[in-house]
C-alpha cells in the first residue's frame, strides 16, 4: 500500500503471526472445545434408541473406571439430547456425588427404599443439578445392609426389575438406563443383570485387566440361564489407557481380539482431570468440557447411541 509505513506493517505481520500461533496452542485449542460443548445445541442431538435401554455398567475389579464410566457416559448421552436415569447401586454412591446429588440428606429416598418396596421409582429418582435430561436414583450407606435385607425376601434377585417401573420411565421421557454396580458380584449386582438387557465392561488397559472377566462373564451366563435369557454383554470400553507404554497398546489388543465388535472404537486416556471433577460434584463434561477425556467421553456417548440405533455389537 502506497505511503504505509514499513514498520507498521511489520509490526502488524508480527501481532497477526503471533496470533495466529496463539490461536494454535494446546489451550487455545480446548478452549475452543470447551466453548463448542458448553454452548447449549453446539453438541447436536443424537437419535433415540427404538426402544428403551437398561445398562448394567459392571465389573467386580475395583478401579476400573465403572462409576467414571457411568457418570460421564450419561452425561454425555443427556448433553446430546436424550433422557438418562442413573440408578447408583454401589452403597458408596461415589455416581450420585459426581452428578451432584446430596444423598447425604436425611430425608432423601433412595435405591435402598426403593429395593424394599418402600418408594417408587418417580419418588425416589432426582433431577441432575446441572443437566436438562439428566436423573439419578441416589445411593445411601443405608445401601450397604441391603444384601442382607434382600435374603429373607420373596423374588430377591428380581426387586429392581420390578421397581423399574414402564410407565414411571415412560413419564419421565427416559431413553437410557445406566446401573452402576458394586464392585462386587453379590446381590445387587444379580439384581443390576436381572434388570438390565444389557452390560457394559469397562476394562482398564492395565496389567490385570482381564484378570475377573472371566469370572464375571461366567456369572453373566448364569444370569441368562436361570433369571433373564434377555441378557448380553452389548459393549466393552477400554480406559485409563497411557498411550505412553506398550503395555496399554497390548492390553487393548488382546481385548479386541477377544471381543471383536462390542469394543468400542473410542478409547479413554488416563487423565488428573477425569479423576477430580467427582470431588467438585461434576462429570469432567462439566469440569473441564475441553479436555481430552471430556472429548473422549463424548466420543464414546455418540458412538453407544449410534451402536444403539444401528444394533452393533448387540450379541
Amino acid at each position: 500500500m502506497v505511503g504505509q509505513d514499513p514498520v507498521v506493517s511489520r509490526e502488524t505481520a508480527t501481532h497477526q503471526g503471533v496470533a495466529k500461533s496463539l490461536d494454535d496452542t494446546p489451550i487455545a485449542k480446548a478452549a475452543e472445545r470447551a466453548t463448542r460443548v458448553l454452548t447449549p445445541g453446539a453438541a447436536g442431538t443424537l437419535p433415540r434408541p427404538p426402544h428403551r435401554r437398561i445398562i448394567t455398567v459392571a465389573n467386580q475389579k475395583g478401579g476400573v473406571g465403572k462409576t467414571t464410566t457411568t457418570v460421564n457416559l450419561a452425561a454425555g448421552l443427556a448433553l446430546h439430547g436424550l433422557r438418562v436415569l442413573v440408578v447408583d447401586l454401589d452403597p458408596q454412591g461415589n455416581a450420585s456425588t459426581a452428578l451432584g446429588i446430596d444423598h447425604r440428606a436425611a430425608d432423601i429416598e433412595s435405591v435402598y427404599e426403593l429395593l424394599l418396596g418402600e418408594a417408587t421409582l418417580s419418588e425416589a429418582a432426582q433431577k441432575c443439578p446441572s443437566q436438562e435430561n439428566l436423573y439419578c436414583i441416589p445411593a445411601t450407606l443405608d445401601l450397604a445392609g441391603a444384601e442382607i435385607e434382600l435374603v429373607s425376601l420373596v423374588a430377591r434377585e428380581n426387586r429392581l426389575r420390578n421397581a423399574l417401573d414402564s410407565a414411571q420411565l415412560d413419564a419421565l421421557g427416559i431413553d437410557y438406563v445406566l446401573i452402576d454396580c458394586p464392585p462386587s458380584l453379590g446381590l445387587l449386582t444379580v439384581n443390576a443383570m436381572v434388570a438390565a438387557d444389557d452390560v457394559l465392561i469397562p476394562i482398564q488397559c492395565e496389567y490385570y485387566a482381564l484378570e475377573g472377566v472371566g469370572q464375571l462373564l461366567r456369572n453373566i451366563e448364569l444370569v441368562q440361564a436361570h433369571l433373564n435369557p434377555r441378557l448380553h454383554v452389548s459393549t466393552i470400553l477400554l480406559t485409563m489407557y497411557d498411550g505412553r507404554t506398550k503395555l496399554a497398546d497390548q492390553v487393548a489388543e488382546e481385548v479386541r481380539r477377544h471381543f471383536g465388535a462390542k469394543v468400542l472404537n473410542t478409547i479413554i486416556p488416563r487423565s488428573v482431570k477425569v479423576s477430580e471433577a467427582p470431588g467438585y460434584g461434576m462429570t469432567i463434561i462439566e469440569y473441564d468440557p475441553g479436555s481430552r477425556g471430556a472429548m473422549s467421553y463424548l466420543d464414546a456417548a455418540r458412538e453407544f447411541a449410534e451402536r444403539a440405533v444401528a444394533g452393533t455389537g448387540t450379541r
